[in-house]
């Protein structure tokens, strides 16, 4: 009668120390794979604007003091998980990608509207129009990231 006890404990014991062996693996496998990059399907959603949101013009496109004021709010709400400087992180993509900079102001509008909660994005329909209008404005500012040479270095300027 121990017999099959002691067999059934190093089978037990086995499946313990396996499974402590395969889940630190796998943590580290999905935590190195957190941050999204400029290509990856997060910048997908871009495309899910209905074609009457995409059409949309910034109202405020002129206002000199639109970006200033878009920059403080991307400060309070935003940099925590796009990055001070909007070059993405852990938590949410960089909007300096060609992505994110080719798409039209109202498509930025609709998706800062309506989030991508799945992705953690929030739905910022609560903050009032102009000020979203304002972050849009902020983010169409952002000079793009220029692609590296085949090498990985910057191209120097003449």
């Amino acid at each position: 009668m121990t017999e099959p006890r002691v067999y059934q404990n190093r089978i037990f014991t086995r499946h313990v120390f396996t499974l402590l062996l395969v889940l630190p693996v796998g943590v580290v496998a999905a935590q190195t794979n957190n941050s999204p990059q400029p290509g990856s399907s997060i910048y997908a959603e871009l495309a899910k604007a209905p074609k009457k949101a995409v059409a949309r013009r910034n109202p405020l496109a002129t206002d000199p003091d639109a970006v200033a004021a878009g920059g403080k709010l991307f400060a309070q709400h935003c940099a925590e998980c796009h990055g001070e400087m909007a070059e993405g992180g852990k938590k949410a993509p960089s909007l300096l990608a060609d992505e994110v900079q080719q798409a039209t102001p109202g498509t930025l509008f609709w998706l800062l509207t309506n989030g991508v909660v799945r992705r953690g994005m929030p739905v910022w329909s609560k903050l009032p129009e102009p000020q979203r209008w304002q972050l849009v404005s902020f983010i169409k500012s952002l000079t793009p990231q220029p692609p590296p040479n085949a090498t990985g270095a910057q191209t120097p300027h003449p």
